[in-house]
């Protein structure tokens, strides 16, 4: 069980990045082989890739907070006084925890709207709750990879060089 755990902290993410990327990648291949090579395209293979690619970037948002290599501006940090960046890279990453469960409060009742709906994607008929789930299980990951962040962050207080470091896995 412990192992199991150990997987899903160290590698949830990358895992089905992984997954998702193969499988775009040999849908978007059938596709064009399919225009191509036969002449006719595939009606679902287009929605697929599209909702697979919305998936992908919804689960990557959090392996970049894990690795601690989301979007910032570090040359903001710079600005502010060497004794302060720790300080100030720790409220940059509460913010932006606040950012992700914002995001996740808004997209459950997102969530919740298209499954009472009942709409289904027009190629695939999927049900929509499937695409539009994608900001509210990335962001609800994406905040705890933030709370794991800023708990590492805290305990490193003493430690600037492992505050600004760029991967709590490399410890």
């Amino acid at each position: 069980m412990k192992s199991f755990l150990t997987f899903l902290d160290e590698k949830l993410e990358m895992s089905f990045c992984i997954v998702l990327m193969t499988i775009l990648t040999v849908v978007l291949g059938v596709q064009v082989f399919f225009r191509y090579v036969m002449g006719a395209s595939l009606s679902w293979s287009e929605e697929l890739a599209r909702y697979m690619f919305v998936w992908l970037v919804y689960l990557g948002i959090p392996y970049g907070c894990k690795v601690m290599r989301h979007i910032k501006i570090d040359a903001g940090l710079f600005v502010f006084p060497k004794a302060m960046r720790k300080y100030v890279v720790i409220l940059g990453d509460i913010i932006f925890l606040g950012f992700a469960i914002a995001v996740v409060y808004y997209a459950w009742g997102l969530e919740m709207k298209q499954i009472k709906f009942g709409q289904l994607s027009p190629a695939m008929q999927i049900p929509m709750w499937i695409p539009y789930g994608a900001p509210l299980v990335g962001f609800a990951l994406t905040a705890i990879r933030q709370i794991q962040t800023i708990i590492f962050r805290i305990k490193h207080l003493g430690d600037p060089e492992k505050i600004l470091m760029t991967s709590i896995l490399k410890n």
